[in-house]
């Protein structure tokens, strides 16, 4: 066997579908309504919210952050995998979006998991660090502006208590982190925090590529 990853065509991908666990109904619910939404590509694939699911219940997190809520379906992912006293932080700015994510959180009988702060991101971690919450949390999801994506990451990491897991989405960027051509702000942004943490000593970490590309790093 070639140490070069499969190839994923469509017969495969319904496989492996046809031995994964089906996506819950509040998940799928919530993804048919953002479907035709502007902007629904940002929402997170069902194998992705199955990843974190599981990673959330691996390190027996109790307190998250989110950075990038979009309509709730990441949030409402982790939350149906905490235990009945676990919280999940979300940082977002869209009271439209978000409220969509409100009413499904409702009526899946997470709303109570999830603490959703409608303000600029770096303003909600600063006033959790502020408070006095810095090595506090056991999991952080960044899915947000790009170009922000280095100081969310920082950010997480004095929030996260020692290993503590962060992922961040979408840094393979539909593949033009790969292009030396492809230099605007996001794109750039994205080199330069994948080349940082593959050589940042703070952290153990692997890039997966599933979805657009999905970093793990262990707080060490």
């Amino acid at each position: 066997m070639s140490g070069r990853d499969l190839a994923i065509d469509d017969r495969l991908r319904d496989y492996i579908a046809s031995v994964t666990p089906a996506e819950a109904p509040a998940l799928r619910r919530l993804r048919a309504e953002t479907k035709p939404l502007r902007g629904a590509g940002m929402q997170i694939g069902a194998a992705q919210g199955q990843l974190m699911q599981l990673l959330v219940r691996l390190i027996g997190a109790k307190r998250c952050l989110e950075v990038g809520t979009f309509t709730g379906y990441s949030a409402l992912a982790v939350a149906l995998a905490l235990p009945a006293d676990g919280r999940i932080v979300c940082c977002d700015i869209n009271a439209e979006w978000t409220a969509i994510g409100r009413r499904h959180w409702e009526e899946a009988g997470m709303a109570g998991k999830i603490d959703l702060r409608l303000a600029p991101a770096v303003e909600t971690l600063d006033a959790l660090i502020a408070a006095g919450e810095a090595g506090r949390f056991d999991f952080a999801f960044i899915d947000a502006d790009k170009s922000n994506y280095d100081t969310y990451y920082e950010r997480a990491l004095v929030l996260l208590r020692p290993r503590g897991l962060i992922a961040i989405d979408n840094v393979l960027w539909s593949g033009a982190v790969a292009d030396p051509a492809a230099n605007d702000a996001d794109t750039a942004a994205l080199k330069r925090l994948n080349a940082k943490i593959a050589a940042d000593a703070r952290v153990q970490m692997t890039l997966l590529p599933i979805g657009d590309g999905v970093t793990l790093a262990v707080k060490l």
